[in-house]
């Protein structure tokens, strides 16, 4: 292939940077990557075209005008009623292939046509109908709630001719919608069709970056979504926080079920968890497994992590068979070698301990201070209880001789004042 003359455009819109006959990547959710664009002829293998329309909402058309299509065209296709205005993204052989894996059409029958190539009187009565989208939805949020009805309206898409309007509704139960309908044909005066989507369809429609960094795979590529559990995680020895296994739509990553299968596979070579390991050590049981490596880590403990030692699971197999013939090896390490004794690393073997301590102060110590043994600390201690025992009774006897000091004088001074009051009478 001749790639110096091979004629490159930067696409502008619908693709971007550089591609040839439509290889590029468009902004659009689920881009396919036309990896036959260059084969020659393969544009016209079949009149099949792939038309997207307005966030992940795709649908095949029959090019019976043979019109010469690429990826990033605009066109007008055949609706009901009137005409849609769509992208093209793939043409060629992909899109049978595409057809059998994400389409619902069940008969030939159900494929429309493409009448052209858009005009710009398509491009208007387009452009006038996709700017009555928002307020249409912000209305029509107020009519359900108004009719009191357990529904979440999430987006609303116009027809290409603004004869007819979509609305994708999000609801836990059944909704009986019926007057909500009348009510929205009263006030558009537009054909009204209401899709029921779930959380994920809802994610992929307004698109976003995950927390691994790249782009939704709901709104890339991923068009048939399949139940994800708590189980895939726990294959994956992933911990079970609710807050890193929920993606953009609440709901349990996607991604969760990429490699679950592999787990399950490489978790099949591991031993079982029952299983325990004889050796003339201890017995050890089995702690954690690491899935990815093939290593296990076994304690001597069953409850709790004691003496943990990791082998491979090829000698962990190795062991097993040889507790089934009533063997015992000296240690789960390999060729039966007994475990290394570890050396515990002393840091302050050769230091001394006291070099961060501070200096103190020597003091003086008198010659006649003797230093006391444990009984005459003893004696003396009780000697010090029984005078404070003394003080104490002392203290109380003088209270009780001030009291009844103070009551002897004021008895004397009445008796002295009753004897001059009885004088005064006599006289």
């Amino acid at each position: 292939m001749d790639y110096n003359n091979m004629k490159f455009k930067v696409w502008h819109g619908c693709a971007r940077g550089l591609s040839n006959a439509g290889c590029g990547r468009q902004n659009k959710q689920l881009n396919t990557y036309d990896w036959l664009a260059d084969v020659p002829g393969n544009s016209f293998s079949t009149d099949l075209v792939e038309i997207q329309f307005k966030n992940t909402r795709k649908g095949y058309y029959h090019n019976i005008n043979r019109l010469d299509l690429k990826k990033g065209d605009i066109v007008a296709v055949e609706a009901n009623p009137g005409h849609d205005i769509g992208v093209v993204t793939l043409t060629g052989r992909l899109v049978t292939l595409q057809i059998k894996k994400n389409s619902n059409i069940k008969s030939p029958e159900d494929i429309k046509r493409i009448y052209r190539i858009a005009k710009d009187v398509d491009m208007e009565k387009y452009h006038e109908a996709k700017s009555r989208e928002h307020n249409t939805m912000i209305k029509s949020r107020q009519i359900a709630k108004s009719l009191g009805l357990k529904m979440k309206i999430g987006d609303v898409e116009y027809q290409g001719d603004g004869n007819k309007a979509i609305f994708y509704y999000i609801a836990d139960e059944r909704v009986d919608f019926r007057q909500l309908i009348k009510d929205l044909a009263a006030t558009f005066h537009v054909r009204i069709e209401m899709k029921q989507i779930g959380a994920r369809q809802e994610a992929g429609r307004i698109g976003g970056t995950g927390p691994c960094g790249r782009e939704l795979c709901c709104a890339t590529w991923m068009k048939n979504f399949s139940s994800v559990s708590t189980t895939a995680a726990r294959f994956q020895d992933i911990s079970p926080n609710p807050t890193k296994l929920a993606g953009m739509c609440a709901k349990l990553k996607c991604c969760l079920n990429y490699e679950v299968d592999t787990y399950m596979e490489a978790a099949r070579k591991l031993p079982s968890k029952e299983v325990v390991l004889q050796t003339m050590e201890a017995d050890f049981y089995l702690f954690k497994t690491d899935i990815l490596s093939g290593q296990c880590s076994y304690s001597t403990d069953k409850n709790f992590p004691a003496n943990i030692e990791s082998i491979s699971a090829e000698r962990a197999k190795e062991i097993i068979e040889l507790n089934r013939r009533g063997e015992k090896p000296l240690s789960l390490q390999e060729n039966s070698k007994a475990k290394p004794k570890k050396l515990s690393a002393d840091l302050l073997a050769n230091a001394d301990i006291s070099r961060f301590d501070r200096a103190k102060k020597k003091r003086r110590i008198n010659n006649s201070q003797q230093s006391y043994s444990k009984e005459e600390q003893l004696n003396s201690i009780t000697k010090k209880q029984e005078n404070s025992k003394q003080q104490q009774s002392t203290e109380r006897q003088n209270k009780k001789q001030s009291y009844n000091n103070r009551q002897r004088q004021g008895q004397r001074k009445y008796n002295t004042n009753s004897s001059k009051q009885e004088t005064k009478n006599e006289i």
